[in-house]
């Protein structure tokens, strides 16, 4: 190709009309079903995705719920961690993990994370714990599992409830393990970008324990008792998975071991391609198999950089740019500096990553944000 205009190519960041392509079809006949039953909130199609999505992450229940955020929320409370009570949690993680702690009322406990991989570590809970602190959200951050091993074993000593927020790890896992099986709750999101994701907001969270998933079962239908219309016999709210969303997850629930394939193989094609290069991606551990939810390099001058592949047709993303702990609303909960969120901060870049995206086109961006770095001598 000869000339900048005609090596020029545009690579979306996301695009989600292929994997719509793949489950419209069955989607349709669904929801024609869904139409002449007339049942659009629980129901069997609801019940029918919560034992797959169980099954498939290895926990006896999962609870459908409106969204992620009363995922991690409602789970809190299931667990009875509310006032009074420090939940553990990195401080460079999305706003909602921190907005459902304090949300259930409890005070959110920041810690600083590992530079290489920006995943949780022991070593920070141990560090932070007081005899506030009840329980600790481990955030599965871009689709990446950190050391489950030394993070169950440090909560088990400490006597510290796990919570998994794997609202971007469906299907990654840890030796094995799916993410959402090892805490006492895992919370999911399934807003239409993650890996499984709806056609709205959704959620569910998945459990092993039979009381917590009755008390989540309450609290999503407004405190109901099993079984019962107008017993409310707790705190509850209006968090219900709908049916339509249901069928969507139901539909491309078989599809995502296949998506997650893609993800990876992608993934590793940025990281081959980078190496070497001033664009670093974020590590996985060797025992971790990732969703790959992200593709997140660091990269000085992040800014300068993401407007230079924008004019060469790559949109990217950053996730995300402020530390919870800077951010107003929870400013008054941090008692120190946390040097590698910051930092990382700064510094990380998203690059267009789906399952449907070409090698050719993760050629193409790992090739302009070489060029881009490659420029500063």
């Amino acid at each position: 190709m000869n000339g900048v205009a005609q090596q020029l190519r545009l690579v979306p960041f996301l695009d989600l009309a292929p994997t719509t392509s793949e489950v419209r079809e069955r989607v349709i006949s669904m929801w024609q079903e869904v139409l002449d039953r007339t049942a659009y909130v629980g129901g069997p199609y609801v019940q029918d995705f919560e034992q797959r999505f169980a099954a498939y992450c290895g926990t006896s229940e999962a609870i459908g719920v409106g969204n992620g955020t009363d995922a991690i929320q409602l789970g809190l409370r299931a667990l009875g961690i509310g006032a009074g009570d420090e939940v553990i949690v990195p401080a460079n993680t999305f706003v909602a993990t921190v907005e459902a702690i304090v949300l259930a009322g409890a005070r959110p406990r920041f810690v600083d994370v590992d530079p290489d991989t920006l995943l949780i570590t022991a070593d920070a809970v141990r560090a932070a714990v007081t005899p506030a602190t009840r329980a600790v959200i481990v955030v599965h951050l871009y689709g990446q599992l950190p050391d489950m091993d030394s993070l169950t074993e440090t909560a088990s000593a400490l006597g510290l409830v796990l919570i998994e927020d794997a609202a971007q790890a469906h299907g990654a896992s840890w030796r094995g393990r799916r993410a959402g099986s090892f805490g006492a709750v895992g919370c999911f999101s399934f807003y239409p970008g993650k890996n499984l994701g709806a056609f709205g907001d959704a959620g569910a969270v998945t459990t092993s324990h039979p009381e917590v998933a009755a008390k989540l079962r309450a609290m999503r239908d407004h405190g109901r008792a099993a079984g019962s219309h107008h017993s409310h016999e707790e705190l509850g709210t209006n968090s219900r998975l709908d049916t339509m969303q249901a069928i969507v997850l139901d539909a491309k629930l078989d599809r995502l071991e296949a998506w997650n394939r893609s993800r990876r193989r992608l993934a590793n094609a940025y990281r081959n391609l980078l190496t070497d290069s001033r664009a670093v991606p974020v590590a996985e551990l060797p025992r971790s198999r990732g969703a790959h939810h992200l593709a997140v390099v660091q990269v000085d001058r992040r800014d300068e950089v993401r407007q230079r592949l924008a004019s060469q047709g790559v949109v990217t993303g950053i996730h995300y740019p402020t530390p919870c702990h800077l951010m107003r609303p929870y400013r008054q909960y941090a008692d120190r500096d946390f040097p590698v969120a910051e930092r990382a901060a700064g510094r990380v870049l998203s690059l267009p990553l789906h399952p449907h995206l070409s090698m050719e086109d993760v050629a193409y961006v790992a090739d302009r944000l070489r060029e881009v770095t490659g420029s500063w001598g």
